[in-house]
């Protein structure tokens, strides 16, 4: 099931497959509706209105073992805060540049919100929306853009 709603962002996309939201995507035209999705859709609205700090949804990542355990690492860094994909990358035992790699093939950003992930000398990228353009629009709206001025 997917389901489409209007964000500041631009159009995103929710999929949903066996009880739980498995991609994000930016675009639209979807209106499949679930509790699982409409609770997603309220959810999102609340992070947008300023009223949501964490989100609380059933997720799958798709992916290598790697994939996931990048995203639960993700997952776990606070609204308004950043770490870079060395930091992620000394915590897991592994290659920054493999951290960036798994950030850039995270299903479902904002929910796991790799925006919150920078490079040691700049922001890096996102595969999100317009690209970085989005990811500084986001940890604005957060509150963590006095590093990008």
């Amino acid at each position: 099931m997917k389901r489409s709603l209007d964000t500041p962002t631009g159009t995103v996309t929710l999929s949903e497959e066996g009880g739980a939201l498995v991609a994000l995507e930016w675009g639209g035209g979807f209106e499949d509706s679930s509790d699982l999705l409409r609770e997603a859709e309220r959810q999102i609205a609340a992070y947008f209105a300023g009223e949501l700090r964490a989100f609380e949804l059933s997720v799958s990542v798709r992916g290598s073992q790697f994939q996931q355990d990048v995203c639960a690492v993700m997952g776990q860094i606070p609204f308004g805060e950043t770490v870079t994909y060395g930091e992620i990358a000394k915590q897991l035992g592994v290659p920054a540049q493999a951290v960036g790699q798994a950030c850039g093939g995270n299903p479902l950003p904002l929910i796991i919100p790799c925006h919150r992930v920078l490079g040691a000398q700049g922001l890096g990228g996102f595969s999100g929306g317009v690209g970085v353009e989005t990811k500084v629009w986001l940890l604005k709206h957060e509150g963590a853009a006095g590093l990008l001025i």
